[in-house]
Protein backbone atom coordinates (compact mmCIF):
# COMPACT_ATOMS: atom_id res chain seq x y z
CA UNK A 1 0.00 0.00 0.00
CA UNK A 2 1.10 3.54 -0.76
CA UNK A 3 1.40 5.90 2.20
CA UNK A 4 1.86 9.59 1.39
CA UNK A 5 3.65 11.71 3.98
CA UNK A 6 3.89 15.49 4.28
CA UNK A 7 6.68 17.47 6.00
CA UNK A 8 6.42 20.19 8.63
CA UNK A 9 8.14 23.45 9.47
CA UNK A 10 11.88 23.34 8.79
CA UNK A 11 11.62 21.72 5.34
CA UNK A 12 11.46 25.10 3.54
CA UNK A 13 14.18 26.35 1.19
CA UNK A 14 14.56 29.43 -1.08
CA UNK A 15 13.01 28.88 -4.51
CA UNK A 16 10.60 26.19 -3.30
CA UNK A 17 7.69 25.53 -5.66
CA UNK A 18 9.05 27.70 -8.50
CA UNK A 19 9.42 24.80 -10.96
CA UNK A 20 5.93 23.62 -10.17
CA UNK A 21 4.51 27.11 -10.74
CA UNK A 22 6.31 27.59 -14.05
CA UNK A 23 5.68 24.15 -15.52
CA UNK A 24 2.14 23.24 -14.49
CA UNK A 25 -0.90 25.41 -15.28
CA UNK A 26 -3.05 23.75 -12.59
CA UNK A 27 -0.32 24.39 -9.99
CA UNK A 28 0.01 28.03 -11.14
CA UNK A 29 -3.75 28.49 -10.64
CA UNK A 30 -3.57 27.15 -7.08
CA UNK A 31 -0.53 29.28 -6.16
CA UNK A 32 -2.25 32.39 -7.54
CA UNK A 33 -5.40 31.49 -5.57
CA UNK A 34 -3.24 31.17 -2.43
CA UNK A 35 -1.91 34.73 -2.90
CA UNK A 36 -5.51 35.97 -3.00
CA UNK A 37 -6.61 33.95 0.06
CA UNK A 38 -3.65 35.13 2.14
CA UNK A 39 -3.80 38.73 0.97
CA UNK A 40 -0.07 38.91 0.18
CA UNK A 41 2.23 37.41 -2.45
CA UNK A 42 3.59 34.38 -0.67
CA UNK A 43 4.83 33.07 -4.04
CA UNK A 44 7.23 36.02 -4.27
CA UNK A 45 8.78 35.08 -0.89
CA UNK A 46 8.83 31.36 -1.79
CA UNK A 47 10.43 31.84 -5.21
CA UNK A 48 12.68 34.87 -4.59
CA UNK A 49 12.96 35.33 -0.81
CA UNK A 50 15.98 34.56 1.36
CA UNK A 51 16.23 31.68 3.83
CA UNK A 52 15.83 34.29 6.60
CA UNK A 53 12.56 35.63 5.13
CA UNK A 54 11.24 32.09 4.73
CA UNK A 55 12.00 31.30 8.38
CA UNK A 56 9.25 33.52 9.79
CA UNK A 57 6.49 31.22 11.12
CA UNK A 58 3.66 33.09 9.37
CA UNK A 59 5.48 32.55 6.05
CA UNK A 60 7.04 29.12 6.68
CA UNK A 61 3.86 27.27 7.55
CA UNK A 62 1.72 28.32 4.56
CA UNK A 63 4.77 27.98 2.24
CA UNK A 64 5.51 24.37 3.24
CA UNK A 65 1.79 23.56 3.15
CA UNK A 66 1.38 25.01 -0.36
CA UNK A 67 4.39 23.25 -1.82
CA UNK A 68 3.34 19.90 -0.30
CA UNK A 69 -0.35 20.07 -1.18
CA UNK A 70 -0.10 21.53 -4.69
CA UNK A 71 2.60 19.01 -5.61
CA UNK A 72 0.22 16.19 -4.62
CA UNK A 73 -3.02 17.60 -6.06
CA UNK A 74 -1.63 18.19 -9.56
CA UNK A 75 0.28 14.88 -9.77
CA UNK A 76 -1.38 12.41 -12.19
CA UNK A 77 -0.32 9.38 -10.13
CA UNK A 78 -1.47 10.71 -6.76
CA UNK A 79 -3.85 8.07 -5.38
CA UNK A 80 -3.33 7.81 -1.62
CA UNK A 81 -4.31 4.73 0.38
CA UNK A 82 -3.19 6.30 3.66
CA UNK A 83 -1.73 9.70 4.58
CA UNK A 84 0.14 11.31 7.47
CA UNK A 85 1.90 14.60 8.09
CA UNK A 86 4.50 15.73 10.59
CA UNK A 87 3.05 18.52 12.75
CA UNK A 88 2.05 21.22 10.21
CA UNK A 89 2.13 18.44 7.57
CA UNK A 90 -1.03 16.94 9.08
CA UNK A 91 -2.99 19.83 7.52
CA UNK A 92 -1.43 19.01 4.12
CA UNK A 93 -2.42 15.35 4.61
CA UNK A 94 -6.02 16.36 5.37
CA UNK A 95 -6.29 18.35 2.14
CA UNK A 96 -4.61 15.53 0.20
CA UNK A 97 -7.18 12.96 1.39
CA UNK A 98 -10.15 15.28 0.82
CA UNK A 99 -11.05 15.99 4.46
CA UNK A 100 -10.37 19.72 3.99
CA UNK A 101 -10.71 21.84 0.87
CA UNK A 102 -7.57 23.56 -0.43
CA UNK A 103 -8.93 26.97 0.61
CA UNK A 104 -10.00 25.89 4.11
CA UNK A 105 -6.73 24.05 4.68
CA UNK A 106 -4.70 27.14 3.78
CA UNK A 107 -6.85 29.43 5.95
CA UNK A 108 -6.44 27.11 8.96
CA UNK A 109 -2.67 26.85 8.42
CA UNK A 110 -2.32 30.63 8.28
CA UNK A 111 -4.44 31.04 11.42
CA UNK A 112 -2.34 28.37 13.12
CA UNK A 113 0.89 30.16 12.17
CA UNK A 114 -0.32 33.53 13.49
CA UNK A 115 -1.69 31.97 16.69
CA UNK A 116 1.59 30.13 17.30
CA UNK A 117 3.62 33.28 16.72
CA UNK A 118 1.42 35.11 19.22
CA UNK A 119 1.75 32.30 21.80
CA UNK A 120 5.55 32.46 21.42
CA UNK A 121 5.45 36.16 22.29
CA UNK A 122 3.29 35.49 25.39
CA UNK A 123 5.56 32.66 26.61
CA UNK A 124 9.20 33.03 25.46
CA UNK A 125 10.25 29.41 25.03
CA UNK A 126 12.18 27.03 22.80
CA UNK A 127 12.91 23.44 21.72
CA UNK A 128 15.97 21.15 21.69
CA UNK A 129 16.96 17.98 19.84
CA UNK A 130 18.13 15.06 21.95
CA UNK A 131 20.16 12.41 20.12
CA UNK A 132 21.24 8.98 21.29
CA UNK A 133 18.96 8.42 24.29
CA UNK A 134 16.02 6.03 24.62
CA UNK A 135 12.60 7.66 24.69
CA UNK A 136 11.91 6.47 28.24
CA UNK A 137 15.08 8.14 29.53
CA UNK A 138 14.17 11.46 27.89
CA UNK A 139 10.62 11.23 29.25
CA UNK A 140 11.90 10.55 32.77
CA UNK A 141 14.30 13.51 32.70
CA UNK A 142 11.57 15.85 31.45
CA UNK A 143 9.16 14.66 34.15
CA UNK A 144 11.84 15.26 36.79
CA UNK A 145 12.21 18.98 36.03
CA UNK A 146 9.27 20.11 38.12
CA UNK A 147 10.03 23.81 38.49
CA UNK A 148 9.91 24.47 34.70
CA UNK A 149 7.82 23.30 31.71
CA UNK A 150 9.73 20.66 29.71
CA UNK A 151 8.01 17.91 27.69
CA UNK A 152 8.77 15.48 24.83
CA UNK A 153 7.51 17.20 21.67
CA UNK A 154 8.51 15.19 18.57
CA UNK A 155 9.15 11.44 18.56
CA UNK A 156 11.00 11.63 15.23
CA UNK A 157 12.73 8.23 15.10
CA UNK A 158 14.50 5.91 17.54
CA UNK A 159 17.28 7.89 19.24
CA UNK A 160 15.98 11.26 18.06
CA UNK A 161 13.50 13.05 20.26
CA UNK A 162 12.80 16.79 20.31
CA UNK A 163 11.86 18.36 23.65
CA UNK A 164 9.94 21.56 24.18
CA UNK A 165 9.60 24.02 27.07
CA UNK A 166 10.57 27.25 28.81
CA UNK A 167 14.03 28.65 28.00
CA UNK A 168 15.30 27.84 31.48
CA UNK A 169 13.69 24.39 31.41
CA UNK A 170 15.34 23.47 28.11
CA UNK A 171 18.71 24.68 29.41
CA UNK A 172 18.41 22.45 32.52
CA UNK A 173 17.12 19.51 30.44
CA UNK A 174 20.01 19.69 27.93
CA UNK A 175 22.54 19.46 30.77
CA UNK A 176 20.72 16.49 32.32
CA UNK A 177 20.41 14.72 28.93
CA UNK A 178 24.19 15.03 28.38
CA UNK A 179 24.84 13.70 31.89
CA UNK A 180 22.58 10.74 31.07
CA UNK A 181 24.71 9.92 28.01
CA UNK A 182 23.03 11.77 25.12
CA UNK A 183 25.29 12.10 22.06
CA UNK A 184 23.90 15.58 21.62
CA UNK A 185 21.33 17.82 23.31
CA UNK A 186 21.18 21.08 21.45
CA UNK A 187 18.67 23.96 21.42
CA UNK A 188 16.98 24.49 18.03
CA UNK A 189 16.62 27.84 16.24
CA UNK A 190 12.83 28.01 16.71
CA UNK A 191 10.63 30.77 18.06
CA UNK A 192 8.79 28.80 20.73
CA UNK A 193 7.86 25.60 22.56
CA UNK A 194 5.71 23.94 19.91
CA UNK A 195 3.73 20.83 20.96
CA UNK A 196 3.84 21.74 24.64
CA UNK A 197 1.41 23.19 27.22
CA UNK A 198 2.94 26.62 26.46
CA UNK A 199 1.01 26.56 23.16
CA UNK A 200 -2.33 26.59 24.99
CA UNK A 201 -3.24 30.17 23.85
CA UNK A 202 -2.71 29.08 20.22
CA UNK A 203 -4.68 25.84 20.74
CA UNK A 204 -7.68 27.81 22.04
CA UNK A 205 -7.58 30.16 19.05
CA UNK A 206 -7.23 27.32 16.54
CA UNK A 207 -9.99 25.27 18.20
CA UNK A 208 -12.50 27.97 17.36
CA UNK A 209 -11.36 28.11 13.71
CA UNK A 210 -11.41 24.30 13.34
CA UNK A 211 -14.92 24.07 14.78
CA UNK A 212 -16.14 26.63 12.24
CA UNK A 213 -14.55 24.80 9.28
CA UNK A 214 -16.27 22.25 7.04
CA UNK A 215 -14.68 18.78 7.34
CA UNK A 216 -15.58 16.17 4.70
CA UNK A 217 -15.46 12.38 4.78
CA UNK A 218 -11.85 11.41 3.91
CA UNK A 219 -10.98 9.27 0.87
CA UNK A 220 -8.51 7.27 2.97
CA UNK A 221 -7.33 7.11 6.60
CA UNK A 222 -5.15 9.86 8.06
CA UNK A 223 -2.67 8.77 10.74
CA UNK A 224 -2.67 11.59 13.25
CA UNK A 225 0.20 12.91 15.37
CA UNK A 226 -1.71 12.83 18.65
CA UNK A 227 -2.52 9.10 18.78
CA UNK A 228 -0.62 7.54 15.83
CA UNK A 229 -3.83 5.84 14.68
CA UNK A 230 -5.51 5.87 11.27
CA UNK A 231 -8.94 7.50 11.18
CA UNK A 232 -11.73 8.34 8.76
CA UNK A 233 -14.05 9.57 11.52
CA UNK A 234 -14.56 13.30 10.92
CA UNK A 235 -15.29 14.20 14.55
CA UNK A 236 -12.27 12.26 15.85
CA UNK A 237 -10.05 13.89 13.22
CA UNK A 238 -11.22 17.34 14.35
CA UNK A 239 -10.60 16.61 18.04
CA UNK A 240 -7.11 15.22 17.33
CA UNK A 241 -6.27 18.27 15.21
CA UNK A 242 -7.32 20.60 18.04
CA UNK A 243 -5.15 18.65 20.55
CA UNK A 244 -2.15 18.60 18.22
CA UNK A 245 -0.62 21.97 19.20
CA UNK A 246 -0.14 21.08 22.86
CA UNK A 247 0.52 17.33 22.44
CA UNK A 248 3.63 15.51 21.18
CA UNK A 249 4.05 14.45 17.54
CA UNK A 250 4.12 10.64 17.61
CA UNK A 251 5.88 10.19 14.28
CA UNK A 252 7.81 7.01 15.16
CA UNK A 253 4.60 5.40 16.42
CA UNK A 254 2.62 6.56 13.34
CA UNK A 255 5.09 4.98 10.91
CA UNK A 256 5.07 1.70 12.86
CA UNK A 257 1.26 1.68 12.79
CA UNK A 258 1.12 2.42 9.04
CA UNK A 259 3.55 -0.43 8.36
CA UNK A 260 1.44 -2.72 10.53
CA UNK A 261 -1.65 -1.65 8.56
CA UNK A 262 -0.02 -2.51 5.22
CA UNK A 263 2.12 0.45 4.09
CA UNK A 264 4.93 -0.83 1.87
CA UNK A 265 6.13 2.45 0.37
CA UNK A 266 6.24 5.94 1.90
CA UNK A 267 6.07 8.73 -0.67
CA UNK A 268 6.99 12.23 0.52
CA UNK A 269 5.29 15.22 -1.07
CA UNK A 270 6.75 18.63 -0.40
CA UNK A 271 10.09 20.33 0.13
CA UNK A 272 13.07 18.27 1.28
CA UNK A 273 13.50 14.58 2.13
CA UNK A 274 13.47 14.70 5.93
CA UNK A 275 10.58 12.28 6.38
CA UNK A 276 12.09 9.69 4.03
CA UNK A 277 15.19 9.66 6.21
CA UNK A 278 13.11 9.27 9.38
CA UNK A 279 11.01 6.45 7.88
CA UNK A 280 14.18 4.51 6.97
CA UNK A 281 15.46 4.90 10.55
CA UNK A 282 12.11 3.73 11.97
CA UNK A 283 11.66 0.79 9.58
CA UNK A 284 14.56 -0.25 7.35
CA UNK A 285 12.37 -2.56 5.26
CA UNK A 286 10.11 0.27 4.07
CA UNK A 287 10.64 1.68 0.62
CA UNK A 288 10.73 5.50 0.35
CA UNK A 289 10.34 7.88 -2.58
CA UNK A 290 9.75 11.53 -3.46
CA UNK A 291 6.57 12.57 -5.28
CA UNK A 292 7.94 14.61 -8.19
Amino acid sequence: MKAYVFPGQGAQYPGMGKDLYENNTEAKKLFDQANEILGFEITKIMFEGTAEELKETKVTQPAVFLHSVINALVHPDFKPEMVAGHSLGEFSALVANGTLSFEDGLKLVYKRALAMQKACEINPSTMAAVLGLEDQVVEKICAGIEEEVVVPANYNCPGQLVISGSNKGIEIACEKMKEAGAKRALPLPVGGAFHSPLMEPAREELEQAIKETQFNKPKCPVYQNVNAQGSIDVEAIKENLISQLTAPVKWTQSVHQMVQDGATIFIESGPGKVLQGLVKKINRESEVAQLS
